[in-house]
């Protein structure tokens, strides 16, 4: 039986009793011709407050134009954005993950009651791109998402700069290594126009890993904002999804355990943000697949770190797809047999066809093969101990350090932390402690990279160690272990750590320990009281009250 192409809007609009829908539609120019063909739902983020989005509505006329000459009638909304790189290390950063649910509520809500049929979302900034990802998800209807691409390098004195750049010269700034006019030249020339973060920070990771999961086309994410082929990529993606509509390939078919460990080992080998771990967990209780921390560490103990690229490798996201983007890293994880080959993508072809299609620029150094990795084994660890009893992620890829056994510094607030930084009282061999930071006891688990890069810019980078139980950006980088699951406001054990307790992290035994006696652990739990909650109303109390552990991906639903 072929499938309904108008399976939801023909509900909405068909018929004598429909009259009055019809009428709201044709108030603003929709025909009656337009309104005989399903509809198509086009999302996008745009906001006036960032460059991650900046190109949305124009990648949107591009989508709806192939949609239109597919025989769709497209329908453009828009939803919200949080910008991290604005928000970081202030209390608006709290608002950034819970922005995930908003977006993904969003529009969910405006395709539930409008009865799309069918979804093509643009995304850009970090959370746009899971939120949009679990709306679709949620929905399952006909549908693909397409990243509104990287921003191009910025150049100071010969050297390229990312956004990652910026927050390091702070650190270096406040430690007196440059001057202000320095710190100011840096902060002009490293955004140079529209995109999205230009390293493998958390927006490139989820980007690659959508393509390699299958839900967004292989090679046109990794279209750089500006590349004038991005409007011709985004005119496919409206022809494309009309095509999906028309076999009826629902994302549910596509977004399977395997597809999703496809998307993790993309995530290893690219060197990817600790923050996939928190939005593909998520995306498989969305799709109702089973999926853990632990698959994270399996898959990251045998795939190899491929792609050298920042926060911690030379290079950044335009450089890999000029190199031979995902389509290339996908062909290599598929020789070395770390790819479920047979998975299916919205192009209509398997993965591993998508996989054989990858082509390597000739003399590119970006993207190495199996045989010659970075890494042997991946980026991404999970560590558990009787600090993190349900576990947390550390990321090492640009790590040579194996082990720390430091004395704490205790903070129960990252600007807390950032002051003690910027002020010189961190030494070499501290284990900063950073708690009340996470889900829950944010809200919102805001991610430190103001306090990493301050580490970084001060020096203290090969001799300190930072554990949270809140989250890093994907520009983070350095000894540093994030999710401690349970968090402290939940009465994890991290809330009763004390200055000059010592801790220990080791990466080859996946531990992360207090040097303390389980009864002395117990005792401090049985003495210890929550903090009150720091928001008693409004969309951050109702998170906190709401929200599940980062073990289990802090989703709400």
């Amino acid at each position: 039986m072929a499938f309904d192409l108008r399976h939801n809007s023909r509900t909405l609009l068909e018929g004598p009793d429909r009259a009055p829908a019809r009428s709201y539609f044709k108030a603003i120019g929709f025909t009656d011709e337009d309104l005989k063909r399903p509809l198509v739902g086009v999302s996008h983020c745009w906001i006036e407050v960032t460059p991650c989005n900046f190109n949305h509505r124009q990648l949107a006329e591009k989508v709806k134009a192939g949609v239109r000459a597919a025989g769709g009638t497209p329908i453009e909304f828009n939803t919200i954005s949080v910008t991290d790189g604005i928000a970081m290390g202030t209390e608006g950063m709290k608002a950034s993950l819970v922005s995930r649910e908003v977006i993904a509520d969003s529009i969910e809500l405006v395709c539930r009651g409008h009865l799309f049929d069918a979804l093509v979302a643009i995304t850009g900034c970090d959370k746009t791109i899971p939120g949009s990802a679990m709306a679709l998800l949620r929905l399952n209807i006909p549908g693909l998402i397409l990243y509104g691409g990287s921003i191009m390098p910025g150049e100071y004195k010969g050297r390229k700069l990312t956004v990652q750049d910026v927050f390091e010269a702070v650190g270096a700034y406040n430690s007196g290594q440059i001057k202000a006019e320095e710190l100011q030249a840096i902060e002009s020339f490293a955004c140079p126009g529209a995109g999205a973060c230009g390293g493998q920070f958390t927006a490139n990771t989820m980007s690659t890993a959508l393509e390699i999961l299958g839900i967004s086309p292989m090679g046109f994410n990794g279209v750089p904002a500006v590349d004038p082929r991005k409007e011709k990529v985004a005119f496919e993606c409206g022809r494309l999804v009309m095509k999906l509509l028309r076999k009826g390939v629902e994302p549910r078919r596509i977004i399977t355990r395997k597809a999703l460990l496809n998307a993790i080992s993309g995530v290893i080998a690219t060197g990817g943000s600790t923050n996939a771990v928190l939005h593909l967990l998520t995306l498989a209780r969305e799709a109702g697949v089973r999926l853990s921390i632990d698959d994270f560490d399996r898959i990251s103990r045998k795939t190899p770190v491929l792609a050298d690229l920042k926060p911690t490798g030379r290079f950044t996201a335009p450089d890999m797809y000029k190199a031979g983007g995902m389509p290339l890293v996908a062909r290599y994880l598929w020789q070395a047999g770390l790819l479920n080959a047979d998975e299916l993508t919205v192009t209509g072809r398997t993965i591993g066809a998508e996989a054989k299609r990858g082509r390597e620029k000739k003399g590119q150094k970006v993207i190495r093969p199996p045989s010659d990795p970075l890494k042997k084994s991946g980026g991404l660890v999970i560590l558990r101990g009787n600090l993190a009893p349900d576990g947390c992620v550390m990321k090492i890829s640009g790590v040579d350090r194996t082990s720390h056994r430091g004395s704490a510094r205790v903070f129960n607030r990252e600007e807390d932390a950032f002051a003690a930084v910027k002020a010189g009282k961190i030494k070499s061999g501290d284990v900063m402690v950073i708690r009340y930071e996470g889900p829950k006891g944010g809200p919102g688990m805001r991610e430190m990279l103001s306090v990493t890069a301050a580490v970084q810019g001060a020096g203290l980078g090969d001799g300190v160690a930072l554990i949270t139980d809140g989250r890093f950006s994907g520009a983070t980088h350095g000894f540093v272990v994030g999710h401690i699951a349970p968090e402290a406001a939940d009465g994890g054990p991290l809330a009763v750590v004390r200055n000059g307790d010592s801790i220990v992290l080791d990466i080859k035994k996946r531990l992360l320990q207090v040097e303390l006696s389980q009864s002395e652990i117990n005792k401090r739990l049985r003495q210890w009281k929550p903090p009150k909650p720091r928001y008693k109303n409004g969309v951050l109390a109702k998170y906190a009250r709401m929200v599940s552990s980062a073990s289990e991906g802090a989703i709400t639903g």
